[in-house]
């Protein structure tokens, strides 16, 4: 594991270098947030910011992502036949994602690439994206990564880490694929090892001493499952919920989604969309049926999903990084840390011992 020093000037340099063999995203500051796009030659991301108000996820998980096309116009070739639709997946790079936005691609990809299950558009986009996060200083009040899995500095699911430190960065190389893109870039000056390893070090710990928020996770597993889904506090939880989909569409882990055929005259096109479980209309079956007619089936579902289903599949803890986006975004102040330490409190845990 190698760590570079990279002067701001040559921090440039590299940027400019790797536009000849990569796509280049980062966040770029908008009218009043910051997000991530692809950026055009020249461009630099700002990396002067605290969290993008979307995370990455889109440029590996398109919000709308086109999967076939077809056309019915005899004068086409390969008409009446449903064709895959071609897809950019040559080298890019994501600059400046924060390390719980890398931690959420590990945990979705439990989902995406599976011995039963191997999504192909996601294993694709995945393999031909270098991440390099930026390590966070400066956490928000609603964070509580520590206790998610996560913190300020977290490598999982990275390729290199990088720290500001005033004027130079720190570049920790952790995989091949980083190490590939520092030599596209032209950073090669190695960091005294031992020092720069503390200054990290030293860095992590006060970027961690400055979270203030917590969850409890420890008994979400060994809770019985059909107890915590009757319990009651749900309908208080859910009293104040809109249905908006705020929460599922601001989080980074959240993979929900609906495939549509879109038709135009005689052409048309399968399409994968995100979608949320918080609609009314994500659940509805071909009968009209709904197995989640109410806003606490919904509620309910979303909270049990991340922080009990998804715990006892996966067995890696829940599904959040906590960098809590639905706490800031929610219009009606739903607090996912408040139900995640309901549900880790309530009922009585199953005996986990051996008698």
């Amino acid at each position: 594991m190698r760590i570079f020093s990279i002067s701001k000037d040559d921090w440039s340099n590299g940027l400019a270098q790797l536009e000849k063999s990569y796509r280049l995203f980062g966040p770029v500051k908008g009218e009043e947030f910051h997000n991530f796009k692809e950026l055009v030659k020249g461009e630099s991301p700002d990396l002067a910011y605290l969290n993008s108000r979307l995370s990455a996820k889109s440029i590996i998980y398109p919000q709308s992502e086109a999967m076939f096309e077809y056309s019915l116009d005899e004068s086409v070739k390969d008409h009446h036949i449903m064709k895959e639709v071609d897809k950019d997946y040559s080298q890019r790079a994501v600059i400046g994602i924060r390390p719980c936005d890398a931690k959420a691609f590990v945990l979705v990809n439990h989902n995406f690439d599976t011995p039963e299950y191997k999504d192909p558009y996601w294993i694709k986009a995945c393999e031909a994206t270098t991440l390099v996060g930026l390590a966070c200083d400066a956490p928000c009040s609603s964070c509580f990564c520590t206790t998610a899995g996560c913190g300020p500095y977290h490598e999982e699911g990275l390729d290199v880490l990088l720290v500001d430190v005033t004027d130079h960065y720190l570049a920790k190389i952790l995989t091949e694929k980083g190490q590939k893109l520092a030599d596209a870039a032209g950073w090669d000056t190695a960091a005294d090892a031992d020092a720069a390893a503390r200054q990290i070090e030293t860095g992590r710990q006060e970027a961690e001493a400055k979270i203030t928020a917590f969850v409890n996770t420890d008994r979400l597993k060994a809770i019985d499952t059909t107890e915590l889904y009757n319990a009651p506090f749900w309908e208080d939880v859910s009293f104040s919920c809109i249905n908006c989909g705020t929460c599922t569409f601001a989080c980074p882990t959240c993979w929900c989604f609906d495939i549509q055929d879109e038709n135009r005259g005689k052409a048309g096109m399968r399409m994968r969309n995100w979608d949320s479980c918080m609609y009314p209309l994500f659940t509805v079956h071909g009968t009209g049926h709904n197995p989640r007619g109410t806003k606490l089936h919904r509620v309910r579902q979303r909270f049990m999903h991340k922080l009990k289903y998804y715990v006892d599949k996966y067995e890696v803890g829940i599904q959040c990084v906590g960098c809590g986006r639905c706490i800031r975004s929610c219009p009606v102040n739903i607090d996912i840390r408040r139900v995640c330490d309901l549900m880790n409190s309530y009922g009585s845990a199953k005996d986990t011992c051996a008698a």
